[in-house]
C-alpha cells in the first residue's frame, strides 16, 4: 500500500453538460461551480452534478484533474485568464501522479475509488483554453474513476493510499 500526501485544490460540480455529446454543435454556457465539498455517493458519483446517476457503473463517477498540468499549460498560454474550472473536472489535486492510479484501487481520506481511465482531452479545450490546448493535455487529461465508497470531499491536505490493482472488469 502507497501513501502520499497530497493537497485537494479545487472542488466543482456541474449541473449540466457543455461539451458532453455535443460534437458537431455550439458548447454551451453552463456554469460549473466551485464548492467547499463534495457529497460522494458510492456507485452513483457527486451531488447536483450532471453524471450524478448518469448510468450504472459509469466511469465517471468522478474526475480529476492535475494541479501541476494547469500550472503548465497556464504557463503555455499566458495571454488566455483561464481557471482551473475550465476544464470541468471535480477534484484539482496537488501531489498525485493521476495516470499512475489508473487501474489501480485509492482511497482519499477513507473514501475508496476505482481509477477507471484517462479524461482523454477534446476539441472542445482548443475552444476553452487556446488553440493548441488539446494536443498540449493528451496524456495528461485528469482521471475519470468510479466511487466505491463514498462521505463528503473537503478542499485542504489529503491522504491518498494506493490500495492495488482492480480486479479484471470483464
Amino acid at each position: 500500500m502507497t501513501s502520499m500526501k497530497a493537497t485537494i485544490k479545487h472542488l466543482y460540480i456541474s449541473p449540466d453538460h457543455n461539451y458532453f455529446g455535443r460534437y458537431g454543435m455550439a458548447s454551451m454556457k453552463n456554469p460549473i461551480v466551485e464548492c467547499d465539498s463534495l457529497e460522494l455517493v458510492a456507485g452513483s458519483g457527486i451531488v447536483s452534478d450532471r453524471f450524478f446517476d448518469y448510468e450504472p457503473d459509469y466511469k465517471g463517477q468522478i474526475t480529476f484533474f492535475d494541479w501541476a498540468v494547469y500550472q503548465k499549460i497556464s504557463s503555455r498560454f499566458p495571454a488566455e485568464e483561464f481557471a482551473a474550472a475550465v476544464f470541468r473536472r471535480n477534484v484539482v489535486v496537488e501531489g498525485v501522479d493521476l495516470n499512475s492510479l489508473i487501474g489501480k484501487r485509492f482511497r482519499i481520506n477513507g473514501m475508496e475509488f476505482t481509477g477507471s481511465c484517462e479524461c482523454s482531452p477534446c476539441f472542445w479545450m482548443d475552444e476553452a483554453v487556446g488553440d493548441g490546448a488539446e494536443d498540449f493535455l493528451k496524456g495528461r487529461g485528469g482521471l475519470r474513476a468510479r466511487i466505491v465508497s463514498g462521505g463528503s470531499l473537503v478542499a485542504g491536505d489529503a491522504n491518498f493510499k494506493v490500495l492495488g490493482d482492480v480486479e479484471s472488469e470483464a
